[in-house]
């Protein structure tokens, strides 16, 4: 956890340094024309992978379509996409909105429940996660290159930390202390992504890779990641806030 501190303190002290400005935020020198146009390309296919997300949860809403199948079939279509040599785009590209829509169909369950507890909810989460996202992206754009790459170690760690208390709760039973944890420590673990895989992205850009079907992917990943957890969060405050509400009644 103090590695995560200290990434956000550092974060804070260079950006004081730098004199933040409404200059500075247009400051794009250090990322070349080709790598701007490949930026363009990623985060316009990042929107359309995000309405097919939306689409995918629609469609679950309407005949409640989600669960393990489509959880399967969006982990496919992500290895049947990686598969595929970069040459052959509109197939990558069909095959990244089909898992965004199995994607959003595997969160439809939890949406729904959003849906009918309160609708405002999910638009706090929605708009929380994406100026959250925003704001992250862009702080790996305007830092130093590969400024923040060395922090892919620390959340591989924390990934991995995740994963075992995961699987322990689901062999030994979970507690609620132990579910807050894993709640706000992954939402900290894949906010930090956000930031290395922009980083990262850009910088195998400058190198020549410009598969963008690829990273958009990521990025995709990344942004469900935090969306889910910032809508748990929520759903879980109100729930707290309800009960407080009718014990007080009582």
């Amino acid at each position: 956890m103090d590695a995560f501190t200290s990434f956000f303190d550092s974060q804070s002290q260079s950006a004081s340094r730098s004199g933040w400005s409404y200059d500075s935020l247009k400051n794009f020198r250090q990322i070349s024309p080709r790598v701007q146009t490949h930026l363009k390309q990623v985060y316009l296919t990042l929107c359309c992978a995000l309405i097919a997300s939306a689409v995918g949860a629609y469609l679950h809403i309407m005949w409640n379509i989600g669960g393990l199948l489509t959880t399967l079939a969006c982990v496919g279509s992500m290895v049947w996409l990686l598969s595929i040599p970069p040459h052959e785009e509109q197939k990558r590209v069909a095959l990244l909105m089909a898992a965004a829509v199995f994607e959003g169909a595997s969160v439809g369950p939890l949406v729904d429940l959003a849906i009918e507890i309160d609708p405002s909810i999910l638009i706090s989460a929605f708009v929380g996660s994406a100026v959250a996202f925003g704001c992250f992206s862009a702080a790996a754009m305007l830092a130093r290159r590969r400024e923040y790459l060395y922090l892919g170690g620390l959340l591989s760690s924390g990934l991995s930390i995740l994963m075992w208390l995961h699987f322990a709760s689901s062999i030994f039973g979970g507690s609620a202390a132990i579910f807050k944890f894993e709640l706000y420590f992954g939402l900290l673990v894949f906010v930090g992504y956000m930031v290395v895989d922009t980083q990262d992205m850009i910088e195998k850009a400058h190198l020549g890779d410009l598969d963008y079907v690829k990273h958009a992917l990521t990025l995709f990943t990344d942004f469900v990641a935090v969306f889910v957890r910032i809508l748990i969060i929520m759903l879980k405050n109100s729930n707290e806030r309800t009960e407080k509400k009718k014990k007080r009644r009582d």
